[in-house]
């Protein structure tokens, strides 16, 4: 193989220099020169003389090197210039493998132009070089071109095939037909592969059971060009072999070369051929009666399929004998055994044994392969075992619908349990948290104790829940409770209620915004409060007033003509909107009073209006004038007695002369005026009698004021503190008619003192006046002549009078 690479390796040489020979013409060395197969001359021209041809570049062709080749350094080729003749030629190589990674692994000789390999070479880590020639003068001038060399390592079969994988893993399903593709194996060669050393071929050289020695003729084949493996027998089945394992070969040269050695195993894949049977046929359980969600037995079948899968799973179903779905039967998922229970209470009174069939299925369905036998049953005999029962509600919960406002004594329920047993019954409420509910021990019967009422706290979404509870009368004393749900629904048993009763009302007419809004309350629920309607029941108010509805809660009282301003009473009627509707009356104080352009009354309107009175402008001005008329009759009855009494003479007096008996005692006391308390204390005589010698009065004089001891009053808040008193009027009046200007004078400065009791706390004595028979105190020492009067009638004023009288008799 060697002899015949190096063959065509020395006639591709050749080739390319016979391409040249009509470019050359020199000497007849050079001719002999050019025969040599090892000597390339890629810048080669024509020679001098004559006419030069123009220059044509050489097509060098790869230079092919051997890898692993183990003569070292060995000569590869050998390049020359033509520039040889004329001079010295330098010959230098650059490129990978020279200065360039990996370097090297080749070197030229700068005189004779030899290039060699350094070491040996491997293909399957650099397939070719491609390198830079240069001839130089000794001076390092180019003389020619760089020209190109490219140097092909050629591939030995140096390297085994390799399997991809150590150990394949494939499957496969049982009683799988011959030629089913299992899986597929591969395999790689590092070798050039356009040639045979990497040309791979698989192959089978070992088969083995699992568990071994189970089957023993080839069941699997492989495609020795594609690696893909095949069932090649009939025969596969789970429940003989679980599986097998090959062993494999590959080889590169088409299977004369290189070897290699991998495993593959290969499972059988179970099928569901084999249906679940059960174990026996026969089976004995009893019951409780009365019990439920309790297993009472265990069930078993067998099944030869792969276990933990579909194909193995068992499922139990009972075909008969429960027709009241009393029992039901699941599988134990570790098990595969089926379990029988109690879901629904059992009656030995009505049943004491229950036959049942039960039949078993895989969850999977069975394969086409499986044999055509029919579904395994087996019989379930059960013995219900009889128990004291307890009493039984026949509905729980209880529930009754009843109005809010049943009457008591109402039965609400009845015949509500019963004793399977046929025991006698007590029956007790157990939760009532109104009281509502009244319940016959030995009947059971509930009835009202009172009317309901929805608003209680107790009550949620109009439902009232009470427990009730029933006992036999064994001597176990089983009992039993039931929820009683008692639903109300809501009646109309309250009036609506109007809001506000007092408003005002502009009276302006055409007034948009004039009016009073009216609502309504009502306790009851919907749908027996809100829409509320309005209405006025009086026709005279009617005549008068207009009510608005403004919606379902809201309606607006208005005045149909321009009202004098007052208080006026308008009666309305408010109903709901239950069944039967309720309505309730209610009297609305509405004062019409002038307002601004906001709506509001005026002040000085609310001030004389605004009261709760109920007179009219008119009537108020007629009271006005009859107390302005008795003013001035008072005022007139004052003028004529001060004229009498200036008729009087000075120093003649009614009382005058020598009496034993002292009259303090008939004189009357005064009532105070102002707003202390009443002083039944008469007053100090000489000061009447010499009232000009009187000044202001201290204050202790003053009667208490609210339980302040005297002397100790509050100053008054109208005037700054520590304000001086002012001057009271101390010159005694010139004449008894100038009493009454005293007094004034001194109530005005009173009334301006600070230092004072507030108000008209000052005391003010009454004055007898003009009109009195009997003149002023004043007046009694100033008679001006005993003619003047007529003194018969002091006989009549008693004893004390008649010594008076006496003296001035003008008999």
């Amino acid at each position: 193989m060697l002899a015949q690479e190096m063959t065509s390796r020395g006639l591709a040489v050749l080739c390319v220099l016979v391409a040249g020979l009509g470019q050359v013409g020199s000497s007849g060395q050079a001719g002999r020169e050019d025969l040599n197969p090892a000597v390339l001359y890629p810048w080669r021209q024509r020679s001098s003389g004559g006419l030069s041809r123009v220059k044509r570049d050489w097509i060098i062709p790869p230079i092919r090197v051997l890898e692993n080749s183990k003569q070292v350094p060995e000569n590869l080729v050998q390049i020359k210039s033509d520039k040889i003749f004329t001079g010295e030629v330098i010959y230098k190589l650059e490129g990978p493998g020279v200065d360039q990674d990996p370097k090297n692994l080749f070197e030229i000789d700068d005189k004779t132009g030899w290039i060699r390999s350094m070491i040996p070479l491997d293909r399957e880590k650099y397939r070719s070089f491609t390198l830079k020639a240069f001839a130089l003068s000794p001076s390092g001038e180019r003389l020619e071109n760089p020209s190109t060399i490219e140097i092909v390592v050629l591939d030995q079969n140096d390297n085994r095939p390799n399997f991809s994988q150590k150990e394949f893993a494939g499957s496969v399903y049982e009683f799988s037909v011959p030629g089913t593709s299992v899986m597929s194996v591969t395999a790689t060669d590092a070798d050039d592969p356009t040639t045979d050393n990497a040309i791979l071929s698989y192959s089978i050289i070992g088969q083995e059971s699992i568990p071994p020695l189970r089957i023993n003729k080839t069941m699997f084949g492989i495609n020795n060009e594609t690696g893909a493996i095949y069932t090649r027998d009939v025969g596969l089945d789970r429940e003989v072999v679980k599986g097998f394992r090959l062993i494999l070969q590959v080889a590169d040269m088409s299977g004369m070369g290189l070897t290699s050695l991998a495993n593959a195993v290969i499972h059988v894949i179970d099928i569901n051929n084999n249906p679940p049977r059960f174990s026996s046929y026969l089976y004995t359980m009893s019951a409780v009666e009365n019990k439920v969600d309790f297993v009472i037995g265990w069930v078993n079948a067998t099944d030869n399929d792969e276990p933990g899968t579909g194909n193995w799973e068992t499922k139990y179903t009972i075909a008969k004998g429960n027709p009241s779905r009393n029992f039901a039967i699941h599988t134990d998922p570790v098990t595969n055994e089926g379990i029988l229970s109690v879901v629904k209470a059992l009656d030995y009174e009505s049943q004491e044994v229950y036959t049942l069939t039960l039949t078993v299925e895989n969850v999977n369905p069975l394969s086409i392969k499986a044999p055509k036998n029919p579904v395994s049953s087996a019989t379930v005999v059960v013995t219900v075992v009889n128990e004291n029962e307890a009493p039984r509600f026949i509905k729980d919960p209880i529930e009754i619908l009843v109005p809010e406002s049943v009457v008591p004594g109402t039965v609400l329920a009845s015949n509500i349990a019963y004793d399977p047993d046929n025991t006698k019954l007590k029956y007790d409420i157990l939760r009532d948290p109104e009281g509502w509910l009244k319940i016959i021990h030995n009947t059971g019967e509930i009835t009202a104790r009172k009317p309901f009422n929805v608003r209680s706290p107790h009550v949620k979404n109009n439902i009232y829940n009470a427990v009730i509870r029933v006992t036999d009368t064994d001597a176990g004393g089983i009992s039993t409770t039931a929820s009683l749900v008692i639903t109300l629904w809501e009646t109309n048993d309250f009036l609506p209620k109007l809001f506000p009763l007092m408003g005002t009302v502009c009276s302006e007419s055409g007034r948009k915004t004039s009016g009073l809004f009216l609502s309504a309350v009502d306790e009851d629920l919907p749908p027996h409060a809100e829409p509320f309607t309005f209405h006025l029941q009086d026709i005279n108010v009617s005549a008068n007033w207009t009510i608005i509805q403004v919606n379902e809660t809201h309606a607006v009282l208005r005045p149909l003509v321009e009202l004098e301003t007052g208080e006026y009473a308008v009666t309305v009627l408010v109903n709901d909107s239950g069944t039967p509707s309720l309505g309730a009356y209610a009297q609305v104080n509405v004062t019409v009073c002038p307002c601004g352009k906001d709506g509001e009354c005026k002040a000085e309107a609310a001030a004389i209006f605004g009261t709760r009175v109920g007179v009219s402008f008119i009537a108020l001005l007629v009271i006005m004038a009859s107390i302005a008329l008795l003013l001035l009759l008072l005022l007139l009855a004052v003028a004529v007695g001060n004229c009498r009494r200036h008729h009087m003479k000075k120093g003649e007096g009614l009382l005058v002369g020598d009496s034993d008996e002292d009259i303090r005692d008939n004189v009357l006391n005064y009532d105070e005026q102002g707003g202390g308390e009443e002083d039944e204390n008469a007053f100090n005589i000489d000061l009447l009698r010499n009232p000009a010698d009187v000044g202001p009065l201290p204050i202790s004089f003053y009667p208490p004021v609210s339980g302040i001891p005297r002397g100790k009053q509050p100053l008054r808040k109208d005037y700054p503190d520590n304000l001086p008193s002012p001057s009271y009027p101390r010159k005694p009046p010139a004449d008894p008619t100038d009493i009454e200007d005293f007094i004034n004078d001194g109530l005005e400065a009173a009334d301006h003192d600070p230092n004072v009791p507030p108000y008209d706390t000052a005391l003010i004595y009454d004055y007898e006046g003009d009109g009195s028979l009997a003149g002023s105190l004043s007046s009694i020492a100033s008679a001006s002549s005993d003619g003047d009067q007529d003194y018969d009638y002091l006989n009549d004023w008693g004893p004390r009078f008649k010594k008076l009288a006496n003296m001035y008799d003008p008999r």
